[in-house]
């Protein structure tokens, strides 16, 4: 977020998610930079929504409104649809999933790179469509990097606040804009704030992609101070885990320094840090 405008509650909001129907098996795999695939499983829902709608929005989280341009690709989602986010994968061994939100950004997303690259090691970024389209290289920095890009919406907003057609708006817009940046959709995203629902479950399901939250919240996006993050990192290690941080938003110098404290660390610990695919 370039101005670094945000909402008065900005991550305060508890996760929600819906409990609405039985849950089925979805398979995926969790890939090392050494190639190595080991299974995991996790409760699982699906359905299908109405046609693909393209509106220009904008919200006083981020004022820029979406750009136009062709409805984005919706492919069928096959029944049933999750209930439930991701919130940790079972099953990896001794692994766990680093995971960033709200970017690029010009200022922080580099430096996480390039810890990461020195570290040979993959992670999830979460990105916002407005921040992709404005950064569309360091889109392509991540892509080639080989880490895994999900879709954060396009502007950020509370979905749950949202019409069906504004959900199919900020994830569409999105995915759309990373298809046309990496050449390849998105297969993951992750609502705003934390904040699930029906229509996002369902929505996201149609594009293809499985809705991931987090096990270990850094609360990064407050500043607490470099050991306060690393010292969150460490207390919630443990296999399985995904650790939610922010590499755009607002000032993360924070979080770019607590990230070159704490991935030799896990690594020296015998973590793995790898990242989810679908099987």
């Amino acid at each position: 977020m370039k101005n670094d405008q945000r909402l008065p509650r900005r991550r305060a909001l508890l996760r929600l998610a819906a409990g609405l129907g039985a849950a089925a098996a979805v398979h995926v795999i969790a890939a090392d930079p050494a190639g190595e695939q080991l299974p995991a499983t996790a409760s699982s829902s699906a359905g299908a929504a109405g046609p693909p709608a393209f509106r220009a929005q904008s919200t006083a989280y981020r004022l820029q409104p979406m750009t136009a341009g062709a409805p984005p690709r919706f492919r069928p989602a096959v029944p049933p649809v999750r209930t439930r986010p991701f919130e940790e994968l079972p099953g990896i061994g001794h692994a766990m999933v680093l995971s960033f939100d709200d970017g690029p950004d010009p200022l922080y997303t580099p430096d996480i790179l390039a810890t990461l690259r020195e570290h040979d090691v993959r992670a999830m970024f979460f990105v916002c469509g407005e921040m992709a389209n404005d950064n569309q290289d360091l889109v392509r920095a991540i892509a080639d990097d080989g880490h895994t890009i999900g879709n954060h919406s396009w502007t950020h907003p509370l979905v749950t606040g949202l019409s069906r057609a504004g959900v199919r708006d900020e994830l569409g817009a999105t995915s759309e804009v990373i298809e046309r940046i990496t050449g390849a959709p998105p297969l993951w995203y992750r609502a705003p704030y934390g904040a699930w629902n029906r229509n996002s479950f369902e929505i996201g399901a149609e594009m293809g992609m499985e809705p991931m939250a987090w096990t270990v919240d850094t609360l990064d996006w407050t500043e607490p101070g470099v050991g306060t993050i690393v010292r969150r990192v460490r207390d919630g290690a443990a296999p399985g885990v995904v650790v939610l941080a922010h590499d755009a938003g607002g000032d993360r110098s924070q979080s770019v320094t607590a990230l070159r404290r704490y991935l030799p660390e896990l690594l020296d610990d015998g973590y793995r840090i790898t990242v989810p695919q679908h099987r």
